[in-house]
């Protein structure tokens, strides 16, 4: 017998009960014994059951409002992965009686995520995927919501210690820890690397500190113990430095960068952007013509594919934020339509993107 074909009624024949005990098995509800609760339970898992979702839902009449926050995508081009992706999961949700609203924020005003973030709020959503870039300003927003008992799911941005329904992205300390060995792979000689965040509050930007962390790391299990054997031909480390850039459309931008590719005596051997923004770096690169200088960033915007198809964009990460989006929203629908298990953590993977490699990605 198919698993679609199977009916309440045909667990009930197999299991020597009433359609009706069978009714209240599924919905726990009524008086059953536990002896023929087992039964009807057994007999569901041999006939491989799965309850019809949509009918119970407009049979229910229930409807689910859930409410986006994240940054304006046509602001900065990273974010229409997410946008993509949770526009797919609402389509294919909407049947089941899920709305969402989007509520848009600019990346570079903090009084834009507060207000969206509040107006989110007032509108009194059953469950709230957000994308907490800033840090403090979110925290007040968490504890409204547990108080509220509204379920959050956090994207792109992992903070350690909320306890949100779960979390979907990547591991962004692993990541950083993953562009150590990106840059630094096949270099033979040791120099200076440099982290680089474009107009970022590093202060309050919880995944981008964890990157240059994990990035940090990598090279700090490089060096030699203290006391141990000789370091043999690395006996000079690397250094490891890191630059706040403002916009790129403010002329100190250009300065310090020029300035930085024209010190002979800093031995630059590679950059890594800690954002998606590794295409603004790129030109300077190409135009100073230092083939020298590894480059590794972040995500397939146009920019950065451009960059790596002319081999000045050494390595991009992959952060999946379609993915981020499509799963977060699915992470709300299991917790309230589905009654599913929602894992706590929904790290995606961390894709390693070439120039020979791309086409297997572009387009997904």
């Amino acid at each position: 017998m198919e698993k679609n074909a199977v009916r309440i009624k045909d667990i009930a024949a197999k299991a020597n009960v009433s359609v009706g005990t069978v009714d209240r098995v599924l919905h726990n509800r009524g008086r059953v014994s536990e002896e023929v609760r087992q039964k009807v339970l057994l007999m569901m898992q041999e006939l491989d059951y799965e309850p019809n979702m949509m009918a119970r839902t407009l049979g229910s009449n229930r409807t689910y409002r859930l409410a986006v926050i994240q940054p304006d995508h046509t602001l900065d081009p990273y974010w229409q992965g997410p946008r993509d992706g949770l526009d797919k999961a609402a389509r294919e949700l909407k049947p089941y009686g899920i709305g969402v609203t989007v509520y848009s924020y600019s990346l570079t005003q903090v009084d834009s995520f507060v207000a969206q973030a509040t107006a989110a709020t007032l509108s009194r959503p059953d469950g709230i995927l957000v994308a907490p870039l800033f840090y403090r300003e979110s925290l007040a927003f968490f504890a409204q919501w547990q108080q509220q008992g509204i379920p959050y799911v956090l994207f792109n941005t992992y903070i350690a210690e909320l306890q949100p329904l779960s979390y979907v992205g990547q591991d962004s300390y692993q990541s950083g820890f993953l562009a150590g060995k990106l840059v630094r792979f096949g270099q033979p000689q040791p120099g200076t690397f440099l982290i680089a965040h474009i107009a970022e509050d590093i202060a309050n930007s919880v995944h981008v500190t964890q990157k240059e962390r994990g990035f940090r790391d990598y090279f700090a299990q490089l060096a030699p113990a203290r006391n141990g054997p000789a370091p043999g031909p690395r006996e000079h480390p690397d250094k490891i430095i890191s630059i706040d850039l403002p916009d790129p459309a403010d002329p100190s931008f250009a300065r310090q960068l020029n300035r930085l590719l024209d010190d002979e005596q800093a031995q630059l051997r590679g950059i890594f952007v800690s954002t998606s923004k590794a295409y603004e770096i790129a030109p300077y690169l190409q135009a100073n013509r230092r083939e020298d200088i590894r480059l590794v960033g972040y995500d397939l915007l146009e920019k950065n594919i451009h960059f790596l198809n002319e081999n000045v964009i050494d390595f991009l990460i992959n952060q999946n934020p379609k993915e981020q989006g499509y799963w977060g929203i699915f992470a709300l629908a299991d917790r309230l339509v589905f009654k599913k298990k929602v894992l706590p953590l929904k790290y995606l993977p961390l894709d390693i993107i070439t120039k020979e490699n791309l086409q297997y990605y572009v387009g997904k």
